[in-house]
């Protein structure tokens, strides 16, 4: 009786292996209409790529879920993408983190901030901070606790990034009061208790992973690693704003996910009824 009951516990290890493996590169797509307050007509229907924690340079299948959620995004005509941090885990990582940028096709301009593994400031002993040097020459703009203002259909659209080695400075003073939209990219949600309300109309965010290993129990699932995290996923209506936190398309420390599909979402801007 115990070797069956040993060889069942070991056949379930092995298939619960099989599947965060599968899942880890299982990438969910997912298009979500966001509500923005004062969102000027004009920018009604602006769509924005949110991708996010690629984690490049590790062993894994990282790569191959950036690569799947690049051609789903070809296929559509894109107004902004946003990246917001770890985009490399290794060095090794920084040639695909290239190629994969250079892929990101945006009427309007793709803009990344960094996270807390492309700077090293991670548990991971092997992490070393990034070298992207040059990183504009892929089409893309890093903002380092600086911002940048578009115009879009005559309306101006500002985008500020958080420095993560500047977490603690205030952000909101980089705030353009006289743009019609102000999006704040931040790799940290927690960077919302910080604000102020008006300061800025749309939060992108990313770094939990949705909990990346989760156990499933009835009416929803418990998270293994930032237990006290508030914003784990998904759209929240808040005062200082709308905040849309990514899942993330990578894995850190272990290649496997559970019950946290790696994502890449189309953010289609709405005004709120």
């Amino acid at each position: 009786m115990v070797p069956v009951a040993v060889g069942a516990a070991g056949a379930l290890a092995a298939g619960g292996l099989a599947w965060s493996l599968f899942e880890s590169q299982w990438v969910e797509l997912a298009e979500r209409d966001v509500p923005v307050d004062g969102l000027p007509t004009e920018l009604h229907g602006l769509r924005v790529l949110h991708i996010s924690d690629f984690h490049l340079g590790t062993v894994s299948f990282n790569a191959r879920s950036v690569g799947r959620a690049l051609d789903w995004a070809a296929q559509y005509e894109l107004d902004l993408v946003a990246v917001t941090g770890d985009l490399v885990s290794r060095r090794r990582g920084e040639r695909t983190l290239r190629a994969a940028l250079t892929r990101l096709d945006a009427r309007h301009g793709t803009f990344a901030v960094l996270g807390n593994h492309d700077i090293a400031e991670t548990r991971d002993p092997f992490s070393s901070a990034a070298d992207l040097t040059g990183i504009e020459r892929t089409g893309a703009r890093l903002l380092e606790h600086d911002s940048v203002v578009v115009e879009i259909s005559g309306r101006r659209v500002q985008l500020v990034g958080v420095d993560p080695r500047r977490q603690r400075e205030p952000v909101a003073r980089l705030a353009d009061p006289a743009a019609d939209l102000r999006v704040l990219l931040t790799h940290f949600p927690d960077t919302v208790m910080g604000l102020t309300p008006g300061a800025f109309h749309l939060i992108l965010a990313g770094h939990l992973h949705g909990g990346q290993i989760c156990i499933p129990v009835p009416g929803g699932k418990i998270r293994l690693q930032h237990v006290h995290e508030p914003y784990w996923e998904g759209l929240f209506d808040l005062p200082v704003g709308t905040l849309h936190v990514s899942r993330g398309l990578g894995t850190s420390f272990v290649p496997f996910r559970f019950f946290a599909r790696p994502e890449a979402a189309l953010l289609t801007l709405t005004g709120r009824e």
